[in-house]
C-alpha cells in the first residue's frame, strides 16, 4: 500500500468524509451476542419495548462501524502508528437496521511529539450521521501519524 497522508497534511481545521455504510439486524445480534448481550440489541420485540422503539445497534458496534469507515477510506493510506486513546465518546442517537451512517472527520490540532522527531500527534472529531442527517455518534481522540520530514530539534525544544 502506498502511503499517501503524512502528519504534514493533516492541518487543523481540515474536514474529511470518509464514506458511507449500513448496518442490517442479523449484523446487530451477531455483534450483541458476541460483544454486548443487552435485550434490545438481541430481539425485535425487547427491542419495542425498550426506550429505543426497536432494536437496535450497540453503541461498541456503532463507534467499530466509524472506525471501519476511518481505516479504509483514510488510516489505510495513511502512515499510522496508531492512537494513544479517546478523549471522548459519545452515542447521540440509536443506530437502526437499515440505517445509512455516513462519517465525517475533523482535524482539530496537530503537533509534533517530542520525544519522536518522525512521528506527530493528531487530534481528531469524528462525526457519524444517519440518514436524515441526525448526529449519532461524536468521539474525539488522538492519533500518531509519520511525518514525511524528520522535526528538527529546534522543533521539538
Amino acid at each position: 500500500m502506498t502511503v499517501t497522508v503524512f502528519w504534514e497534511d493533516l492541518a487543523p481545521g481540515s474536514v474529511r468524509e470518509l464514506g458511507t455504510t449500513s448496518v442490517t439486524a442479523p449484523e446487530i445480534k451477531e455483534f450483541a451476542a458476541k460483544y454486548d448481550p443487552q435485550p434490545f440489541h438481541l430481539d425485535e420485540e425487547a427491542g419495542r419495548q425498550s426506550l429505543f422503539g426497536g432494536l437496535c445497534a450497540s453503541g461498541w458496534q456503532t463507534a467499530a462501524l466509524a472506525m471501519r469507515l476511518t481505516v479504509d477510506n483514510m488510516l489505510r493510506h495513511a502512515a499510522s502508528k496508531g492512537s494513544p486513546g479517546l478523549d471522548s465518546l459519545r452515542w447521540l442517537k440509536p443506530v437502526y437496521p437499515g440505517d445509512q451512517l455516513s462519517l465525517r472527520h475533523t482535524i482539530l490540532e496537530a503537533k509534533p511529539m517530542r520525544k519522536r522527531p518522525d512521528t506527530g500527534l493528531v487530534r481528531s472529531r469524528w462525526e457519524l450521521f444517519n440518514q436524515d442527517g441526525a448526529k449519532v455518534l461524536e468521539m474525539e481522540g488522538w492519533g500518531m501519524f509519520g511525518r514525511r520530514t524528520p522535526a528538527s530539534p529546534e522543533e521539538l525544544a
